[in-house]
This record gives C-alpha cells, structure tokens and sequence, in this order.
C-alpha cells in the first residue's frame, strides 16, 4: 500500500486553497455582447474578473480583457494584437474593434501598404479619477469605458513602421486621419494639443455628453 500523501506544509506545495485569489469579483457568464464580440473577433478576447473598486466604485459592466482582434473575412482575416493587453467593458471593447475593423486596419493598409498589427495601448479600466486628480469626478477608465492609443505596429519585421502618437509625430497625414475618424467612432476623442494630460496619446471614450449624436474631439 502507498502512503498517504504528505500535507502541504510539509511538501511546501500549495493547494489550490492556499493559491492567492484575485481581489476583484467573480468570472460571470457571457452576456450576449461579449458572446457576439468574442465570435467576430476571435479568442484574443477573454471573458475575465469583475474589476471591484472601493466602495463599489469602479463597475465595469461586462469586462472582457482585449489581447488580440481578428478582423477582415477568409483569407483577409489578419489578428491585431494589444500592447498589453486592456480590460474594457463590452460597450467599449465592441467601438473599439468596430473602430479598428473598419477604419484604422484599412488607413494603415492605405498609408503604408502593409496591414495593422498592433495598437501600443494604456488606460484602459484603472479605478482613478478623471486626468489622475485627487479629487473629482471618476474617469471613464474606471468603470472600462475608455482607451489611451500610444501608438501602431504595421507590417512586420524588418519592414515594420512603428508610428507614435505626439505633438511631432513622424507620420503626421496618417495620424491626422487616424484623430478625424476617431472623432467620429467614439463620444470623446482628446489627444496632443488638446491638454498636457493627452500630450503624448489618443484617448478614447464613449460617454455621451449632451446628446446622443453629439461629439467631444480635440
């Protein structure tokens, strides 16, 4: 007969009881968003936590964390990876892909010749208040409803263009058109020139301010 097996203490080994457990709330089922979103854009987009802020603050409804798009059809169908990857809510992450699909793969194909392969991103959901204040109003990064663009990968190596977002940026047409779409995709657009906080980046965002079809760009 084999003995009994020892007790973790004295293996050093930990259960899965004693592994530490994320502070945020639990995995939920898909909601019909995230199931659409993830059947269009491919496994690159992974149901996660709840995010939990303090004092039930910070809500994300439907968080999904965007490692990677798929976009295009059949044989056009290229993946476009987030670096690193961002927890946005559903709402978001959709305007987001529909954004890419439609707009920037196709601006990057028509400025460089080469597809998109990645969008170098920050902010998506961070529990803060709006431009980091200690006090106000929270952002739309807290509740998953935002995105920071710092920059695109296009092609691949050793032919990749890395075009950064900023005030003297590289590629300026190519940026210009990349802000004028945004303008039209998302409720807010803010990026260089618009404030020192949005100086080096495109934020994103889709609160309505005012009405519906109205826009907030700079």
């Amino acid at each position: 007969m084999l003995p009994p097996p020892r007790p973790p203490e004295l293996t050093g080994k930990a259960t899965p009881a004693d592994e530490p457990r994320p502070e945020s709330g639990p995995v939920v089922a898909p909601s019909s968003c995230v199931a659409a979103l993830k059947l269009r854009h491919g496994a690159g987009v992974r149901i996660t936590a709840r995010p939990a802020g303090p004092d039930g603050a910070c809500i994300v409804v439907d968080p999904v964390e965007v490692a990677a798009l798929s976009v295009g059809e059949g044989s056009g169908r290229r993946r476009i990876e987030f670096q690193p990857p961002a927890i946005l809510g559903c709402e978001m992450a959709s305007a987001v892909a529909q954004w890419v699909e439609t707009t920037v793969h196709p601006l990057a194909k028509g400025y460089f010749g080469r597809d998109l392969t990645a969008l170098r991103v920050g902010g998506g959901h961070e529990c803060r208040n709006r431009n980091r204040g200690a006090a106000g109003p929270l952002s739309e990064h807290a509740t998953g409803r935002a995105l920071d663009i710092f920059g695109f990968e296009i092609g691949e190596a050793p032919e990749r263009v890395s075009v950064s977002v900023g005030p003297s940026p590289d590629h300026p047409n190519f940026l210009a058109a990349i802000r004028q779409s945004a303008c039209g995709a998302f409720a807010t657009t803010l990026g260089p020139g618009s404030d020192a906080a949005h100086a080096d980046h495109l934020h994103v965002d889709i609160k309505v301010r005012g009405s519906a079809a109205g826009r907030f760009c700079q």
